[in-house]
């Protein structure tokens, strides 16, 4: 039974995702409600393995002999316990909130079809016990993104984002597949086990690139700089699956891969260095970009990237992965939570989501207001809640480590809490704005935001998170608690006092509004390099090869040869025996006489 079990785990959202494509596309409620049950399979499993002793289960596949082997394998530890509950439990209550979210949406068949094949891509990443099988599922959750975010197709901005989506992720994919086939050469292998017996054997500075080349693929899924660009258009796509997205799936699956090798990043201070700044980088810089978006959902993203900087920066500052698990594991149930009641929010004002125009929704929206309220506590890092625990030990991991790293850090919670104190008083408080009053989300769309509060409250807890990681060990510096509780505090006044009662944005800071203009950067990079090329090659094409040899060579020697060919073609019995006669003396005379 225990060894059938993953495998439900895994292919139970597939089989629905089949089933609805083939059979239930037009019968709407039931697609969904054959998703939704899929999920809850894999989720009800999960739990129960959760309570079982760690097992791997293989079947053999590719078998090059000592070249190469690549099993399908399934591998069920500590690490992928957690991640598995993680993501069925947050993928569940997405489902369950999608039921009112899309209830009336034309393409609810094939959004619960898209939820089915993203659950099962996540899951086959979460569960593989080796490069080949994750780097497979990896590519599906792009696919499955890719469909998902463009789900309004009918739309112009979301097939873009997606398309946006997938292309800056083929690049730091590449790199992850570059990564992959080093390690194979150097250790004949791409069963993580074995990589790890042969870590010590490998030449440094070829364990160093090789990290470096697999964090690529952390760099795209996970949205770090410089490839984070993807994530904030993601929200084109409904909200549900920006919540998921967000959460506990796609950008999650970078900082999971990184914990699941880290044995290769533990063995190389040069790459943990590296991997390190990438983190402080995004984190800081995506926390000075949300202080001056107004779409709130895009707040909500950029948060996440910072949120995913500080995880990138307890891999590359600590000595095992357990600060990164930690942090990821409380993200989970407060992002989730946030995405959900943004969602709720837009639901309710007709797809509106300028927070300029919302303001008093906290009256006509009670449920959504103290539940995002709860979710914003968490990610601010209030005492007592989730966040505040997580953050914290990747800030005392950081103190020890890097100075500069722990004081951009702390600096990062000063803008989270400015920021998202921002949105709070924008959106929910003062009086309503652009005659949107609001109204309260119905239960199948509340009762989610229940759970994820609650869970955004004890998820930080070693008496509950105990039982699914292991909870980093506090140390007795009260320095760092306290440096980040005046941030915190200090950002959250900031924005009491610069948004309290405003009809409009005090502040402007252009190079934060545009993101640091690197979107422009890269557009601009892209008309100089690619399209350049594009142009350059495309005109070659047109003069010399379709032009002077297709065209000219080709085409007019075929034409001219055919046009003295038919001057023999007189239409006449008499000449066309002529020419036969001509025909036979020429051969007779070759005969003859040559």
């Amino acid at each position: 039974m225990t060894s059938i079990l993953p495998w439900i785990i895994l292919f139970s959202p597939l089989v629905s995702a089949v089933f609805i494509v083939l059979f239930t596309q037009r019968l709407r409620n039931l697609s969904a409600f054959i998703s939704v049950i899929a999920v809850l399979v894999s989720w009800a499993s999960a739990v129960y393995m959760f309570t079982q002793p760690g097992i791997s289960v293989q079947v053999s596949w590719l078998d090059f002999g000592p070249l190469l082997q690549v099993p399908i394998g399934l591998k069920i530890d500590d690490l992928s316990k957690t991640m598995l509950m993680v993501v069925t439990t947050i993928g569940a209550l997405i489902h369950i909130y999608s039921l009112g979210y899309m209830k009336d949406d034309d393409g609810k068949s094939r959004f619960f079809a898209g939820l089915s094949i993203f659950m099962f891509s996540m899951l086959g990443i979460v569960l593989a016990d080796n490069f080949v099988m994750m780097f497979i599922f990896w590519e599906l959750v792009g696919v499955s993104s890719y469909i998902l975010i463009g789900h309004w197709f009918h739309k112009e901005a979301p097939p873009a984002a997606a398309n946006k989506a997938f292309i800056t992720n083929r690049i730091g994919d590449f790199g992850f597949m570059s990564g992959i086939l080093m390690l194979w050469v150097a250790t004949k292998s791409v069963m993580f086990t074995d990589i790890a017996g042969h870590v010590g054997s490998v030449d440094p500075t070829t364990l160093t690139i090789a990290t470096l080349l697999i964090f690529c693929g952390a760099v795209g899924k996970s949205a770090q700089f410089p490839l984070h660009v993807w994530l904030p258009d993601a929200m084109e796509g409904p909200t549900p699956v920006s919540a998921l997205i967000h959460a506990a799936t796609m950008v999650a699956a970078g900082v999971y891969m990184l914990s699941r090798v880290f044995f290769l990043v533990g063995a190389s201070p040069d790459a943990q260095q590296v991997i390190a700044w990438i983190g402080t980088i995004t984190c800081v810089g995506a926390a000075l970009m949300a202080t001056q978006q107004n779409d709130i959902k895009r707040v909500l993203a950029y948060s996440t990237l910072s949120q995913l900087g500080y995880m990138v920066i307890a891999i590359g500052v600590s000595h095992s992965r357990d600060a990164a698990m930690f942090h990821l594991f409380t993200h989970a149930c407060f992002k989730a939570l946030l995405f959900l009641g943004a969602g709720s929010v837009i639901h309710a004002l007709h797809h509106e989501q300028d927070m300029w125009k919302m303001g008093g929704l906290w009256k006509s929206m009670p449920i959504t207001f103290w539940t995002f309220l709860v979710g914003t506590f968490a990610l601010t890092g209030v005492p007592g809640l989730a966040g505040y625990f997580s953050k914290d030990a990747i800030l005392l991991a950081a103190y020890h480590q890097n100075k500069l790293i722990f004081a951009l850090a702390t600096g990062t919670v000063f803008l989270t809490a400015f920021y998202m104190f921002r949105l709070v008083i924008v959106a929910f408080l003062g009086k309503p704005k652009a005659n949107h009053h609001g109204h309260e989300s119905p239960l199948v769309m509340t009762f989610p935001l229940w759970v994820l509060a609650l869970l955004s409250i004890v998820a930080g807890y070693k008496f509950f998170a105990g039982h699914f990681l292991t909870v980093p060990h506090e140390e007795e510096v009260t320095m760092v608690p306290m440096l980040s509780l005046g941030a915190l505090i200090g950002g959250a006044g900031l924005a009491l006092a610069l948004y309290s009662g405003k009809i409009k944005d005090p502040i402007r800071i252009p190079l934060f509004a545009n993101k640091f203009y690197i979107d422009e950067f890269y557009a601009v990079l892209i008309r100089s390099t690619q399209d350049l090329l594009a142009r350059i090659f495309g005109k070659f094409d047109r003069l010399i090869l379709d032009g002077a040899l297709v065209r000219g060579l080709f085409a007019g020697g075929v034409y001219g040869t055919g046009f003295m060919l038919r001057l023999f073609q007189v239409g006449n019995l008499q000449g066309y025996a002529f020419l036969f006669g001509a025909g036979v003396v020429a051969v007779l005379y070759f005969i003859l006489f040559k």
